[in-house]
């Protein structure tokens, strides 16, 4: 990952790098046959999606003062 300095992208690299995250935890717990497997699923990766798109959606929403 790159590191910048606008305040937006790095926000949105954050937002990124966790559904990115959230989506490899699914899918390794589509794999696995366990019982566990489904609350991990549903919390750990929900969680992630979750707040990867909430954090997506505050840093598109909020514009900082000095560039809008």
């Amino acid at each position: 990952m790159m590191a910048s300095a606008n305040p937006l992208e790095k926000r949105l690299q954050i937002a990124g790098t966790m559904l990115i995250v959230g989506l490899l935890i699914e899918a390794v717990c589509l794999l696995s046959k366990a019982p566990i497997a489904f609350i991990v699923f549903v919390a750990a990766g929900g969680l992630l999606l979750g707040v990867g798109v909430a954090v997506y959606l505050l840093s598109v929403v909020s514009i900082p003062k000095d560039l809008g």
